[in-house]
């Protein structure tokens, strides 16, 4: 008994391993499931008052200084993006009935119920949150400027991201070719 457990546990290591070395297969609908993620962050988004960075008094008393629209801050993108990749490790791949596999979300854990095992499941998470770090490293200054300027419509975060930033949906910019030739120096390394 002892040693089927074992085995079993071998099993599902080898498993868990061959995910992580594998790699996200579907670049699309990983990137479409960081920027539905994405896009639930501007719906929950707050309207927020101007910048007030008029600290200084100058000789009349007056207050010197900018008053920076908050739309267009950078404090409204680090609020955006900051904990976006943590908040991936809530998605886990699933198998559909067509065949395919796609992200979803996990609400709780225990509750879990897929094909594949619980240690697979955490796997996938913390792969699509290791990729959700990459990219947003990739296109930070691209998703930066596309935020500030209002780009992201609602529905429209995952064009924007995944196929006008990235290219990973659909061959709409040159820049899914580079990124693709980075991972391929990076695995030759």
């Amino acid at each position: 008994m002892a040693k089927c457990d074992l085995r079993a546990a071998f099993l599902v290591t080898v498993a868990v391993f061959a995910v992580l070395v594998r790699g996200i297969d579907d670049k699309c609908a990983a990137c479409n499931a960081i920027a539905e993620e994405l896009q639930l962050g501007l719906l929950r988004e707050k309207p927020r008052n101007h910048l007030d960075m008029r600290h200084r008094l100058d000789s009349k008393g007056q207050r010197q200084g900018k008053l920076i629209n908050y739309r267009v801050s950078e404090l409204r993108v680090v609020e955006l993006l900051d904990g976006l990749c943590e908040k991936m490790q809530d998605y886990t791949l699933e198998k559909a009935e067509s065949g395919s596999e796609v992200w979803i979300k996990v609400k709780d854990w225990d509750q879990l119920e897929l094909n594949t095992s619980k240690q697979e499941a955490r796997a996938h998470a913390k792969y699509i949150s290791t990729f959700c770090g990459r990219l947003l490293e990739e296109t930070e200054d691209e998703l930066t400027e596309a935020i500030k300027n209002g780009s992201f419509k609602t529905g429209q975060v995952s064009k924007v991201l995944c196929q006008d930033l990235t290219g990973y949906c659909g061959q709409t910019s040159g820049k899914r070719e580079e990124m693709d030739d980075e991972d391929t120096s990076k695995e030759e390394l």
